[in-house]
Parts: C-alpha cells; structure tokens; sequence
C-alpha cells in the first residue's frame, strides 16, 4: 500500500462528502478510492468512516485523523505552490464564500473588478446562507456576518451591518407611520421565511446604557421564501418590511423605501474577510485580500450612510 496515496483518498472523500464525489475530484474510479480507504482502515487498524447506503461520516478517531492529516496534505500543497511560482505572482484557483444576498450584492461586483485585474487568477464563489468550514471544504477565504466563534481564522474587519425596518412611502402615506413596536400589531407586515418563521420581529428595546432584544408580534399579511422578494412586495406598498440595511439601502437612496422605528434598529454586529491562519501565503490569496478588504469596506461604509441620513 502506498501510504500517502491512500492519505489523500481519505482526506478527499472526507472533504467531499462521499466516495463517488472524492474519486471525481481525484480523477480516480470509485473502486480504487474505496480500496485505498479500505486498505488504510485495516493497516491502522480503526474504522475511519460510517458508511451507509447513502451517507458517509467520519467516526471520532477518522475526524481526529483528518485534521491532522489534512495539515500534511495542505502543506505539500502550499510546497507544490510555492514550486510553480504561486508565491511569487498571483496565479491560480481561488474559492470563496460568502452569505448568498451580501455575495451577489457587494462581494461579487468586486470578484469581477478584480478578476479584470487579476487575469491569471480564477476564483469560484460558493454562495450559501450556511457557514462552510474552510479548511474541510477547502476554501480560501470567506465573508463571514456576525460575532466570529472560530479563533483559529485569521479576520480583516470590513464594516457592521443593522437590521432595520423598511415601508414605501405610498403605504405609510396610506397607512400612517409606527411610532411604537406594539403598533407592529396594526400593520400589514412582509415575511420571509429565513427571518421570521415564527410570525415575531426582533426589535431592539434601549434604556439608559442597556439595549435588549424583544420579540415583537406582527400581523403577517403576506411572506415568501427570500428577502428580495419579500422587499419587492414592499416596494409594491403591501406593508412593512425587516431586512438588514445593505439590503434596503439601495431601495432607500432611490426612494423607494423608508425608515421607520429606527430607534429599535438591531445592535450593530461586524462583517469579517476570514481565511486560515497560515505560515505563508499565496500571492493570489493576499492579493484577493488586498483588493477586497477596501472595497467592501467602502461599500459597508456607503450603506451606513444612506441609513444614517433618514
């Protein structure tokens, strides 16, 4: 058994979630990538997967050995990059993740600038209202919203974002203008499933040095599966709508949506560009950062702006 082959058919069946996927990404039929796995597993002498008709999980001894045969395996990469000259100009694939509404609203608008820059660069966004482990999916950076939990990851600050409540002005002139959270109740109210499935609004309730988050109930007159949908219905003057602010700022520099209870906005929370900690980095990722980390700042920057003038 070559060991080290049989290493890297662990770690991408691992990475990839299955045997079929692993041996796509290795170029290597099934029944080999199996075989080595199979192989490995005796010689060692520990059950490294959990295999079932559809579903393939790391056991805890297989999880404990992934992460350190991972660092090996991305070690001899970063050595085969260094080789071929990714440390000394920016060349290469890149991938990196972000929240699917800031991803196509702000991250990729800048991607595209900087491909335009980068012409030996190539970068593969992956975007998903799901945080992806880096190291396991084997991405190089990512757009990170709220508090950061993993201190393993290196973090650039870009900015903070709110979450606000938005109306057209046809409705409010319509309907009048909540001056209180329990006026809530009075209101046509949008929903969207990812923010409120359970037919209550967070607002913020602030006194003296203190802010608490309450739930507030609402009066749902209509809600879809997307905030871009669910800000479309607003724009259409059908109620009230919660969203963050960069994704209402666009539709109130236009005027088309308003402010309301601004005063029980959320708490500001930060907007991270995280990558693993690394000894060195490829010319191609610290050029990403360098491009990327003013740009969205000034688009951050941009929406608090809007926001802060109404």
């Amino acid at each position: 058994m070559d060991r080290f082959d049989a290493v890297s058919a662990f770690v991408a069946v691992a990475r990839h979630g299955g045997f079929s996927a692993a041996g796509r990404a290795l170029g290597t039929p099934v029944a080999n990538v199996s075989r080595k796995v199979a192989l490995l597993e005796e010689a060692l002498g520990v059950r490294l997967f959990v295999r079932t008709t559809r579903h393939v999980a790391l056991t805890e001894g297989g999880r404990r050995y992934f992460e350190a045969c991972s660092r090996v395996i991305d070690a001899l990469r970063d050595a085969d990059e260094e080789v071929t000259g990714e440390y000394r100009q920016p060349k290469g694939d890149l991938v990196v993740t972000a929240p699917l509404g800031f991803g196509q609203q702000h991250l990729q608008p800048v991607v595209h600038e900087f491909l335009r820059a980068y012409a030996q660069v190539n970068v593969h966004l992956q975007l998903a209202d799901r945080v992806l482990p880096l190291v396991e999916e084997h991405v190089d950076c990512a757009v990170r919203v709220g508090n950061l939990a993993d201190s393993s990851l290196v973090a650039r600050e870009l900015g903070t974002i709110r979450t606000v409540i938005c109306a057209a002005p046809a409705y409010l002139q319509a309907r009048g203008t909540p001056l209180d959270p329990t006026a809530l109740a009075e209101h046509d109210c949008i929903s969207w499933t990812g923010l409120t499935p359970h037919k209550t609004w967070a607002l913020t309730l602030r006194r003296e040095d203190r802010s608490t988050e309450t739930q507030v109930p609402v009066h749902v007159r209509t809600s879809t599966t997307t905030p871009e949908s669910a800000l479309q219905a607003a724009i259409a003057g059908l109620g009230l709508v919660q969203a963050t602010s960069y994704q209402v700022a666009p539709h109130v520099a236009a005027g088309r949506l308003v402010p309301v209870l601004a005063a029980h906005d959320s708490d500001p929370y930060p907007v991270h560009l995280v990558y693993p900690s690394k000894r060195l980095i490829p010319l191609k990722l610290q050029a990403l950062l360098d491009f990327a980390t003013p740009r969205l700042t000034q688009r951050l920057a941009e929406v608090e702006t809007v926001m802060g003038r109404h």
